[in-house]
């Protein structure tokens, strides 16, 4: 049953991600495209999230943040799943196969983001450091590890589970986080599995409307 108030999320009033869908509100858009539930956003710049304002919505000052009716909710996952459980359509009636569906997100923020976002961090956080030359084939060979896995997993298959659902989405929100990398070209399923996330009507509204956000503000 849908909410009967508009939820309001909060989102990067100055994106870091130049506008490639990649910050953290993008799945939470998608999710809420998917199901046909209109939300409205709120532009947070860097200091703001530092905020006691926005600090009492997310207690680590990042986004997103829900706001549905006296409902506040932090974390991309965790709020795919509220809107995953509030509508029809990200999670299979089936309760076995809704349970599944359940386990791949959270294989997808739990198993195979960690060592995706450590690549990040050593190339854009830690990229002076004189051991990064050395971290780095260490990091890769582990993201290549869960990569085959899920490869593996995958086959030839469309989705992970049978129809598409809410693991699909947030999987495929973590695994676009490599397309600048290279590294799903060397497994086939899973860059055309990204493909085929990609080419979701459902996706390509949010992230026009994401990229709208990052157009206008950097033009401000």
């Amino acid at each position: 049953m849908k909410a009967s108030t508009i939820p309001t999320i909060t989102v990067f009033e100055r994106s870091p991600d130049g506008g490639r869908g990649l910050a953290r509100d993008m799945p939470v858009r998608w999710a809420l495209e998917e199901v046909g539930q209109p939300y409205d956003v709120r532009l947070v710049s860097f200091g703001d999230m530092k905020e006691p304002a926005h600090l009492a919505l997310h207690p680590f000052g990042q986004i997103p943040t829900y706001e549905e009716g006296d409902l506040t909710l932090f974390e991309s996952g965790a709020i795919v799943f509220h809107v995953a459980e509030r509508h029809r359509g990200l999670l299979p009636d089936d309760a076995n196969a809704r349970a599944r569906a359940i386990t791949w997100m959270f294989a997808a923020l739990s198993t195979i983001e960690p060592p995706i976002l450590e690549r990040s961090t050593a190339m854009f956080v830690e990229g002076d450091a004189t051991w990064r030359a050395q971290r780095m084939p260490l990091i890769d060979d582990r993201i290549r590890s869960r990569l085959a896995a899920l490869s593996d997993r995958l086959g030839n298959a469309d989705w992970l589970d049978g129809t598409f659902s809410a693991g699909d989405l947030v999987m495929i929100g973590v695994l676009r986080r490599l397309s600048a990398s290279g590294m799903l070209n060397e497994f086939p399923n899973l860059s055309a599995y990204v493909s085929r996330g990609e080419a979701r009507p459902a996706f390509r509204r949010a992230f026009d409307a994401q990229f709208a956000v990052f157009t206008a503000t950097s033009a401000g």
